[in-house]
């Protein structure tokens, strides 16, 4: 006889930021201190960050890290007139291991991208996290179209987690774009049979959430149009519950002590853990 019971839904969260930090663009020295008072306040469990900056022996993974009490991974990617930009994993638990791969390009637009990965053991199992930057101009779809291939395939090598893995990352794509799609399965998938919830899409639906917004300064002064490039994706939850997004909000978007964190707004999403 099959039991009709469900499993109780696990009540405790696991909070997730992804951040876009601007590498050493603009007052970026002022801007520091704004990101860790923002990152202090969300305190969340675990951070993916972008455009994260690194010189000789220092990197600002790392400082973040100490000066809010995470463990942290990074790897760069870029080199801009001798500094270098890369992505980074913070987490309030331990990281047992990591992983990274070099992204893929066209041959005529190569931006360094990478894709990092950490394993997170937390309280409660471990966790998957994955943190990207895609090619940010508007005509590479094509480039990104690679890129979330490669990353979808590094999500695959690295599977054997009981908890669904955690992707942040800025995508520089619109949710309609093909590359996104291709994450979320409303087109022929990265890698067959596996696909992700987008966390803002899976909370507001349709609505509106730019993360890159002109009512920053430091976005109008590029003249573009405001858009959804940032996202928190997730595997599929587990019977329980695991994994399940359960809020999903834009953060980091005003200003710290009348300075602006970052050109991007970051997102906060909470799941079930």
């Amino acid at each position: 006889m099959i039991s009709t019971e469900q499993t109780p839904a696990i009540e405790t969260r696991l909070r997730v930021v992804s951040w876009n930090l601007w590498w050493q663009f603009g007052p970026w020295q002022d801007r520091a201190p704004a990101i860790v008072q923002t990152l202090r306040d969300l305190d969340a469990d675990v951070i993916g960050l972008q455009e994260v900056w690194g010189e000789d022996e220092q990197n600002f993974a790392a400082l973040l890290a100490e000066q809010l009490g995470y463990h942290h991974h990074y790897a760069p990617g870029a080199i801009i007139n001798g500094v270098r930009m890369g992505n980074a994993i913070l987490s309030r638990w331990p990281i047992l291991k990591t992983d990274t791969i070099q992204l893929r390009s066209d041959g005529k637009n190569e931006e360094l991208r990478v894709a990092i990965f950490a394993q997170v053991d937390g309280p409660r199992g471990k966790i998957p996290v994955f943190c990207t930057h895609l090619n940010w101009q508007m005509p590479h779809s094509h480039i990104r179209q690679m890129q979330v291939q490669d990353l979808a395939k590094f999500v695959k090598a690295n599977k054997g987690w009981k908890f669904p893995p955690v992707i942040c990352g800025d995508f520089n794509a619109d949710p309609v774009s093909e590359e996104i799609r291709m994450m979320t399965g409303q087109t022929t998938a990265a890698v067959p049979g596996l696909v992700f919830h987008d966390a803002w899409a899976f909370v507001h639906g349709a609505k509106v959430g730019n993360t890159w917004d002109n009512v920053n300064p430091f976005v109008a002064k590029e003249f573009e149009p405001d858009r959804r490039i940032d996202y928190i994706f997730t595997g599929w939850p587990r019977p329980d519950g695991t994994g399940h997004i359960t809020d999903c909000r834009i953060v980091g978007n005003a200003p710290v002590n009348d300075i602006w964190p970052s050109d991007h707004f970051a997102l906060l999403a909470e799941l079930r853990y």
